[in-house]
């Protein structure tokens, strides 16, 4: 997937009533670690990464692009937010579209802290991009997500059999700018 293009980044960090939203950092490269080789975290996106792998591969500065917000709790990272335009290849409804991702460390799970990110990050967007529309992928197993997706405003367009699994595509109709 590709970024942002036109947004200037890193914006200034988004902040909520718990998190902040920021760009990353070094000292995030282990918690990046820790999400990508978690088998909890990946067990709707198709399982971890091997530990060795990303010590060796993981820039001191993981996934710095724009787009990729760091979700900081106390001055820690416990999630990371993805906004990036979906490929043409993998799904044609959803082609060209900015695409809405999320992990967040097991530990983090059931505080409201992906809501509250995620509602965060969609709000920045609406600010830095007005009138697009935003697509959200999980697979149909992941009842949490497919609950998240429908509070964030999404609406399924379609399901399809990929990865091995069943996964659902929903939309956020573009938000309008206000005159």
């Amino acid at each position: 997937m590709t970024a942002l293009g036109s947004v200037a980044w890193p914006p200034a960090p988004v902040t909520t009533e718990r998190l902040v939203l920021r760009e990353p950092e070094a000292r995030d490269r282990a918690v990046f670690i820790d999400l990508l080789a978690s088998p909890e975290v990946h067990t709707y996106l198709g399982g971890p990464r091997g530990r060795g792998e990303l010590e060796r591969e993981m820039p001191v500065v993981p996934e710095r692009w724009a787009g990729s917000f760091v979700v900081d709790l106390d001055g820690v990272m416990i999630g990371q937010i993805l906004l990036r335009r979906a490929p043409e290849h993998q799904r044609p409804a959803a082609a060209g579209m900015v695409d809405l991702g999320y992990l967040f460390l097991p530990g983090a799970w059931g505080f409201g802290y992906a809501a509250e990110a995620c509602a965060a990050a969609l709000g920045w967007f609406d600010g830095a991009l007005p009138g697009e529309p935003v697509v959200l992928t999980t697979q149909t197993a992941n009842v949490a997500s497919m609950r998240l997706a429908a509070r964030l405003g999404f609406t399924e367009v379609e399901r399809c059999d990929a990865w091995n699994a069943e996964q659902w595509l929903g939309l956020r109709p573009p938000v309008t700018p206000s005159a």
